[in-house]
Order: structure tokens, then C-alpha cells, then sequence
């Protein structure tokens, strides 16, 4: 995909594989290239980044989301432009529905999204990708961290969170598979967030209720749901992540910051305290 959008792609493996992509044996051969995409296992980001601001990259960086694994000190850095890949940001719904709330009073929102987890990477022994264990950082909560992602961008900051999730099913080594979570933000008092790798079916949807009209996003069928009929979006396969890649090097804040993919980090931690606890946990000041 970003040979489409011009880039000429090198690829740093610990496993020499590259896809076909020339392949370089340091992290200080990949900086040469001016941009550079983190996409190893989440446990490793935190190090990739300070690997990165070590050797003085000074070029933009995009990490995968979500940023950690836990929440940790961002490394001092001198990168032009860093962010973390919340592509759905870019989804044209999504986008439609962000203008459509603005100004508005929002009294509650869903946002769900399923899908069985040996679907995400066809070809691949579910039990062997990052995704189903623990200690690579996977798990739903992680993986599907969007929708914490989206929550904050369409309703402001999160108040505080109360959560049940674990794993229930067999399609994980030890990693959560599922997780329903209630938060409070800013612009919406009632958020419903649920996730998990167990739907046979892909499905993802945003619903919310305002000044007495309904909005439903669902970005598997890229439409939009108003009183005013369904609008539908062009949407191509990799769309959203050019999209986003674009947008990083042209300096758009609609991008997700680092700073904010922080945040949804200490969400994640929240919700789980909130699971472990079984109590409402409050975003620190």
C-alpha cells in the first residue's frame, strides 16, 4: 500500500522476512529512509521508540496502534511528526458523523465490533500471531482499541470507566477475548463500548442518540444511518490507512498525536483496574 502511495518500503525483521521488500539488518538503515512505520508486536513499540529517538531519527514516525502495551514515558525525541495508526479516524462515516455531532447534545452512544479472531491474518495459526497472548501485548482490548480510540474523538475525554471482560472462549492462547465497557465523556454521559475476537461474522457500528435523532455508522458496509435516509462511502481496502499515512506526513491533527494514543493507553489500564477491582475508575487529573 505505500508503494501505491510512492514510498519505496524497506523492511526491518528480526525474522529476515520481508515480503518480497528488500529486507536491512538496523533500525539505523531503516531511519535513512526519512519514515518510519512501527509494526512489530505492541510489547516492542515502547523500544522501538527509543531505539528511534536514540540514534537521533528526526524523520516522522507512525506506530501501530495502540502505542503500548502499558502506559510508559514517551522517549525525548527529536521526530518531526509522530503518530499512532487509529486509521478509522479516516473512515468516511466516521468523518460524516464527527461533522454532524458537532455542536450537537449527545445523550448516548454505542460502539461494538466483532470478528473472529483467525480471520485477522489469513494464512497464520491464530495461536502463533502477537494478537492471542498475553506477553506479545495482544488481546482484544488492545487490538481493538479504536473504538477507545473513536470514543474520545467523537465525545471528548473520558470521566471514568467501569468494564467486564476476560477471555471466555478458546480462540486465544491467554489473551482477553471479549469486553463490554461503560464510560462517561465529556460530551456524551453514556458510552457502551463492546469488543471482542469471537464473531464469526465481521460487524463494526457506532450508534448515537441525539436532540432526538438517531446517527448509525457501520463501517463493514461503509454507510451512514440519519433520519434523512443511509448515505454510502466508496471505501477502498486500504483507503483508511492512506488516508491516515497522508495525513502524518502533511502534519493534519487528524491524526491520532502520541500523546493521545498515550491516553488510550491509560484507558486500557483503567478498564482493566475497573475489571480487577469491580468498581468505577476515575481519569486522574
Amino acid at each position: 500500500m505505500l508503494e501505491g502511495l510512492g514510498y519505496e518500503v524497506l523492511v526491518l525483521s528480526r525474522r529476515g522476512e520481508g515480503g518480497g521488500r528488500p529486507v536491512v539488518a538496523s533500525l539505523g538503515e531503516a531511519a535513512a529512509m526519512g519514515y518510519v512505520v512501527v509494526a512489530n508486536e505492541t510489547a516492542r513499540h515502547g523500544a522501538t521508540l527509543d531505539g528511534l529517538a536514540a540514534i537521533g531519527f528526526a524523520g516522522d514516525v507512525l506506530v501501530e496502534k495502540p502505542l503500548f502495551a502499558a502506559p510508559a514515558p514517551l522517549p525525548r525525541h527529536g521526530f518531526r511528526r509522530a503518530g499512532v495508526g487509529y486509521n478509522l479516524r479516516f473512515h468516511p462515516a466516521v468523518r460524516a458523523m464527527r461533522e454532524a455531532l458537532a455542536g450537537r447534545v449527545v445523550q448516548m452512544a454505542e460502539l461494538s465490533v466483532g470478528q473472529w479472531l483467525a480471520d485477522w491474518r489469513p494464512g497464520r495459526d491464530a495461536a502463533e500471531v502477537y494478537s492471542a497472548t498475553r506477553a506479545g501485548g495482544g488481546g482484544v482490548l488492545r487490538d481493538l482499541s479504536h473504538e477507545l480510540d473513536l470514543a474520545v474523538w467523537l465525545f471528548g475525554a473520558w470521566n471514568d470507566v467501569a468494564a467486564r471482560g476476560g477471555r471466555f472462549g478458546n480462540v486465544t492462547v491467554d489473551a482477553d477475548d471479549g469486553w463490554g465497557i461503560l464510560l462517561s465523556c465529556e460530551r456524551c454521559p453514556l458510552v457502551t463500548i463492546n469488543l471482542n475476537c469471537l464473531d464469526r461474522k465481521g460487524r463494526r457500528t457506532i450508534t448515537v442518540q441525539h436532540d432526538g435523532e438517531t446517527l448509525r455508522a457501520d463501517l463493514v458496509a461503509h454507510t451512514l444511518e440519519t433520519a434523512g435516509g443511509t448515505q454510502r462511502f466508496a471505501v477502498e481496502r486500504d483507503g483508511t490507512y492512506a488516508a491516515m499515512h497522508r495525513a502524518l506526513r502533511a502534519g493534519s491533527p487528524d491524526v491520532c498525536s502520541v500523546h493521545e494514543g498515550l491516553k488510550v493507553c491509560q484507558l486500557v489500564e483503567a478498564i482493566e483496574t475497573a475489571q480487577r477491582e469491580r468498581r468505577w475508575i476515575g481519569r486522574a487529573a
